[in-house]
């Protein structure tokens, strides 16, 4: 039974509950627009026979993205890392690049997305209180994961900050080229989790892409006020909202 200070109304049977990640159990900031990250990623790919100055590299990797979404027919496309600096790979690479060793020529552009990433992360960190409280919803719930995020980061950053193994199933947007508020997602970790969706309750940051989509596919919701992402969508509205985690245990009793 979901009990507490509801913002809306809802009783339901709790039977699994499914968290965002960035912004709702993890601080993380990123700055993409840092100079560094083409400069280091250009001077790695001289040792690939790609020629790049960084802000071609830059260039490249925003159109690249942008292109990729406006390719794509879905309503909230997501982007894949790995094959911009696959394309980058292709359509600038040299004589040198195509006499790599076939091992180190295909993992190349998961490499590229990982340093990327790490060059651009300023901070991931758990939320205040995070552990304690999944430790003590895991004794009663199964707990899973849907979150926007890339293939190449979104697991590693998990098992960074020592949650993933917390987590079953864990869904990540980039796995499957839509991101959220697509209520495909939030069905998907439902299905897998073997539950109806008004059984699995699930706890974001994001007004829009996290209890608007959540809300769509069925779900009962709780807004983790953060800071981060958008406090209000149209008229959606949480059956919660939280700014402490270990209000999650008052909720779920």
């Amino acid at each position: 039974m979901l009990r507490g200070d509801p913002v809306g109304s809802v009783s339901v049977n709790v039977q699994a509950v499914a968290f965002d990640v960035n912004g709702t159990l993890v601080d993380i900031l990123t700055d993409e627009h840092d100079e560094q990250i083409y400069r280091a990623l250009g001077h790695t790919l001289t040792y690939a026979g790609v020629d790049l100055r960084r802000g071609e590299v830059r260039d490249l990797y925003f159109r690249y993205l942008d292109e990729q979404r406006s390719a794509s027919a879905e309503e909230y496309p997501e982007f894949d890392v790995v094959a911009i600096f696959e394309r980058m790979l292709v359509e600038h690479g040299t004589a040198f690049t195509a006499a790599l060793p076939a091992t180190r020529r295909a993992e190349l552009p998961l490499f590229l997305a990982e340093q990327y990433r790490g060059i651009s992360r300023r901070r991931l960190q758990l939320y205040p209180c995070v552990d304690e409280v999944l430790e003590a919803l895991s004794a009663r719930f199964p707990l899973a994961i849907v979150t926007d995020g890339q293939h190449a980061w979104a697991r590693a950053e998990l098992h960074q900050v020592g949650l993933l193994e917390r987590f079953s199933p864990v869904v990540v947007s980039g796995d499957h080229g839509y991101r959220k508020p697509d209520p495909r997602l939030f069905t998907l970790v439902c299905a897998e989790l073997g539950l109806a969706p008004e059984h699995v309750l699930y706890v974001g940051n994001d007004m829009h892409r996290d209890v608007f989509g959540a809300r769509r596919a069925g779900m009962p919701t709780v807004m983790f006020v953060s800071g981060q992402g958008e406090q209000t969508y149209h008229d959606t509205v949480p059956d919660h909202m939280i700014s402490d985690h270990r209000e999650l245990l008052r909720i779920l009793t």
